[in-house]
């Protein structure tokens, strides 16, 4: 393919990654360390405020990744409608990114939820306490599956990425030994 899309697949890939990377990150770093704070009750306004640091820089960074996704998907129209391959490829591609973005969302308003019990105490963002009221351990045991889909599925976006850059190389749209064997016969 001589046509070129650096911007768009930087916009793409970038976005993607920091995704991907902060999710990780607020899971493993933010959450866990807010949960070592020695006074249960600050332990929800450190995370709390953490993540409302955070939350620009990943609608950007979602709004980045969903730009060079869209450019990218319009300027190869003509290889995923000609292409059962990369048609699949680009339909499980949006799917992931689909679920992703729903559960980025979801994983807002529970966050927003916890964020509003403020000095409730906890043994961690996801981790009740004895004395934590029940609808906050609710959302919190919900944050806690949510969380980690996100890291999930932006990184089996990641690896969609890496086969539809496999799947533009010259040597992928060569059709293989048997396809040429099977025209010859036909």
């Amino acid at each position: 393919m001589s046509e070129r899309n650096t911007v768009l697949r930087s916009m793409h890939d970038a976005g993607l990654a920091t995704w991907f990377g902060g999710s990780l990150m607020g899971a493993v770093g933010l959450n866990g360390a807010a949960a070592t704070a020695d006074d249960p009750t600050e332990r929800l306004k450190i995370a709390s405020a953490g993540w409302g640091r955070w939350t620009p820089v990943n609608a950007t960074a979602i709004g980045s990744h969903l730009v060079g996704a869209a450019g990218l998907l319009a300027s190869n129209a003509d290889r995923v409608a000609g292409d059962k391959r990369v048609a699949a490829m680009s339909a499980t591609k949006t799917g992931l990114t689909v679920a992703a973005l729903a559960a980025t969302a979801y994983s807002r308003v529970l966050g927003r939820t916890i964020e509003k019990a403020g000095g409730a105490p906890v043994q961690g963002v996801t981790e009740s306490d004895p004395r934590t009221p029940s609808d906050l351990g609710a959302a919190q045991r919900r944050l806690r599956v949510v969380q980690w889909s996100i890291p999930v599925l932006t990184g089996a976006l990641l690896a969609i990425s890496a086969l539809a850059g496999e799947q533009q190389k010259t040597t992928s749209n060569r059709p293989r030994v048997w396809d040429k064997i099977r025209m010859a016969l036909m």
